[in-house]
């Protein structure tokens, strides 16, 4: 077969085995960036118009334009173009760019409210069809106990996917080009065939209706495709089909489903193999191969959905979470970084920096020097890289896994996930001391006990009594994501995500902690301190007297940092007590993402002398201000958290200002890889990574046209300054912007 031609065989041509064709035909790159190409004047002409739409967009509040007459699918919208002439790699959500669509098969109430909030409404046709049809939030509600209720109230379990879609599902998109839909869709309805002569269980009916369903949108893929004038019912040909084969996926993914965070996966070494083909033919030069990953990216910036304000509050900057994985290592010993790899990198000096796509690095010691320093370098002058230790991931994900959101692991096509959201511990902490109550409504939300007495905490009495409300709660939290999970399941499934998966996949449910650092230093305070509770007029504890010091997590401080470990450690087991929907296993992740500051103002006053209402510190950061003993000391506390309790990630969001690391560039590049070295040797798992001065975000929130472009990390994902909310700007400007090593 032409499109297979030159590649070498293995069991990826007797079966679905994308890794198998990777680790056969791949070629490893060595090299540094001087191979690498600028932009070409059609892709200048293409970012110019699109600068020009983002400049309209934000004049719009945000919003450029929504189509409220029309329900988002695949088929839904004929084919739209940035430039039509101009584009190499072809596709939108909708007609138009930048066009929100609307998709109200998570919650109507929501997609209502989203136009509302910038001026529109939704189309009577719509409302009509949906009055007698059911949506993941109005099936979770009819479910969902008066104590679930009560916790997401009061912001015990927060952020919860019970009204919106819930992402972090990654297609294996990779499939199409290799083998074409024609062979998926009669590999699926084998796998049908197949599961059909079970006994009708439960499960069996489940998944019998999700084949079903699977193979419709697959078909439905096919003539998106070709209202484009593509033909991916074959294999592709060439590295611009291969290309648009997989975004074609990824797009047809997006505008049926408007998760919180559908990646894109770890595709720079597979289409690398495409790529390489062509250069050796000499159909394709470095100019036109750079092209193509430019003008995927372009259509990657572009992914937009329709979000209520509320969302936005959770997850400020608009983000869509397109992550895409790069680097790492093969089980063999190979380095996986490619040419390509480098190229997708290249993107962020042709088009500027960008939150989108979320470029994470999978890190290894052994890694490539050329590639780490130019790493090192690009994060140093762009500030739009995070980095993940490929090194702890492959022990438990091998060598082709993924990226979902920010930092979950999954392997690409094998295992799914049941997105989570939080538990406020540092709010479960506060509810243990007054018996079960919610110190800000005084609602009763957990089993009630008694308030503790205005005296002088006792470590081991609080423990204990924490200890028992954080079991109650890890229990409920467990019970409610898997309400949830059911209904988005039947009401909102992910039909064409899950056929690139396959047909039986590992399912991981994730849970999250936010406040970690506020628990763990309340803790710390009451052990090593003298905290007395404050209690208010309805005899409620909602203050605290702390006398004396005690020791704060983030200045690697064993006494300190021993109790953060304890919290992950105690919470996942207890998580693991309680059987998730459909046998999925328990993962727990340390990500806050902006959140932060919302589950801060739904929280009183802490034992650490953190006062009502302020922001958590971010995923498993040390709070503001407080890890004083220089960069390496708060890195090493945050290393200490084990990642075999935290599989779904350890968000480390981490400032250094350019002095600090170093005299001029050289210097910067090799600090900076040391770092991450000696960061990742610990077994630590995840870190953003910032060089900025504090007064350049100070100058860019007092004036945002000074600096219309700055693009910073923030918690597992990287935003434009300018689109954070000033409540947003401002925590982050808190943060500790280390100033020593």
């Amino acid at each position: 077969m032409t499109h297979w031609r030159s590649f070498k065989d293995g069991n990826w041509t007797k079966a679905i085995d994308v890794r198998d064709f990777i680790l056969h035909n791949y070629t490893p790159y060595l090299g540094d960036a001087s191979f690498l190409s600028g932009t070409t004047p059609r892709t200048e002409r293409v970012k110019a118009r699109v600068d020009e739409l983002l400049r309209e967009e934000t004049k719009r509040g945000g919003v450029l334009d929504v189509d409220t007459e029309h329900v988002s699918s695949i088929l839904t919208y004929k084919p739209g173009y940035v430039i039509r002439e101009d584009d190499i790699i072809v596709g939108l959500q909708t007609d138009e760019p930048l066009k929100r669509a609307v998709n109200p098969f998570a919650g109507y109430r929501n997609a209502a409210q989203a136009c509302e909030a910038y001026g529109y409404t939704i189309g009577e046709s719509i409302q009509n069809e949906f009055r007698y049809r059911t949506t993941h939030n109005t099936g979770v509600f009819r479910v969902y106990t008066d104590t679930m209720k009560k916790a997401r109230h009061a912001g015990v379990l927060t952020g919860l996917p019970d009204a919106y879609a819930r992402g972090r599902i990654i297609g294996d998109y990779r499939r199409i080009p290799l083998y074409g839909m024609t062979y998926l869709i009669e590999q699926r309805a084998l796998d049908k065939k197949r599961i059909s002569e079970r006994d009708m269980s439960n499960e069996t009916i489940q998944l019998l209706e999700d084949i079903e369903r699977q193979l419709d949108f697959m078909k439905q893929l096919v003539t998106m495709a070709a209202e484009y004038g593509c033909d991916i019912s074959r294999p592709a040909n060439n590295a611009r089909e291969a290309v648009q084969w997989l975004y074609f996926g990824y797009l047809g993914a997006i505008k049926e489903q408007n998760g919180a965070a559908n990646s894109i996966g770890r595709i720079s070494t597979f289409l690398d193999i495409y790529f390489e083909r062509d250069l050796r033919e000499g159909t394709l030069t470095e100019i036109e191969a750079q092209e193509l990953i430019d003008d995927m990216v372009i259509k990657m910036r572009l992914v937009r959905h329709l979000r209520t304000p509320e969302y936005n509050n959770l997850f400020a900057g608009d983000p869509v979470w397109v992550t895409l994985s790069l680097g790492g290592m093969s089980e063999n010993g190979k380095t996986l970084v490619t040419k390509t790899c480098y190229r997708f990198l290249q993107t962020l000096y042709n088009l500027g920096p960008s939150a989108e796509p979320n470029l994470t690095v999978l890190w290894s010691g052994r890694l490539p020097q050329a590639f780490k320093r130019f790493c090192a370098k690009v994060s140093i002058d762009t500030d739009s890289i995070q980095y993940e230790n490929d090194d702890v991931m492959r022990l438990d994900f091998g060598d082709d896994y993924s990226i979902a959101c920010c930092v979950s692991a999954m392997r690409t096509g094998k295992q799914m996930q049941f997105f989570g959201a939080r538990c406020n511990l540092a709010k479960v902490l506060l509810m243990a001391l007054n018996g079960g109550r919610d110190e800000i409504y005084g609602d009763q939300i957990a089993p009630e006990g008694d308030i503790f007495p205005e005296e002088v905490l006792d470590y081991d009495t609080v423990l204990t009594r924490f200890k028992a409300y954080a079991s109650w709660m890890a229990k409920l939290y467990v019970n409610t994501m898997n309400v949830i999970h059911y209904m988005h399941d039947r009401y909102a499934y992910e039909r064409l995500m899950m056929s690139f998966h396959d047909v039986e996949p590992e399912r991981l449910m994730a849970f999250g902690i936010s406040g970690f650092s506020v628990l763990a230093d309340s803790l710390s305070a009451i052990k090593y301190a003298k905290v007395t509770p404050i209690k208010d007029e309805r005899g409620l504890i909602t203050d605290f007297k702390t006398e004396g010091d005690f020791p704060k997590y983030g200045n690697d401080d064993d006494r300190a940092d021993e109790i953060a470990r304890f919290i992950a450690q105690f919470f996942y087991d207890e998580l693991c007590k309680t059987p998730a929907y459909r046998g999925a296993k328990h993962t727990l992740s340390l990500l806050t993402i902006t959140s932060n500051v919302v589950y801060g103002e739904k929280t009183g006053a802490t034992p650490d002398g953190r006062k009502k209402g302020e922001p958590f510190a971010p995923g498993a950061n040390p709070m503001h201000g407080r890890d004083c003993e220089g960069a390496l000391a708060s890195l090493n506390s945050v290393a200490k958290i084990p990642y075999a309790c935290c599989q779904d990630g350890i968000s480390n969001t981490f400032t250094i200002t350019p002095d600090a690391l170093g005299d001029g560039e050289d210097s910067r590049i090799a600090n900076l890889i040391q770092v991450l070295d000696g960061y990742f040797a610990q077994d630590a798992h995840h870190l953003n990574v910032n060089v900025l001065n504090r007064q350049k975000l100070i100058d860019a929130m007092n004036d945002p046209g000074l600096y219309p472009s700055l693009t910073i990390r923030v918690s597992g994902y990287a935003v434009n300054f300018n689109k954070l909310t000033k409540d947003k700007q401002r925590e982050v400007i808190a943060r500790t912007f280390h100033e020593k090593r």
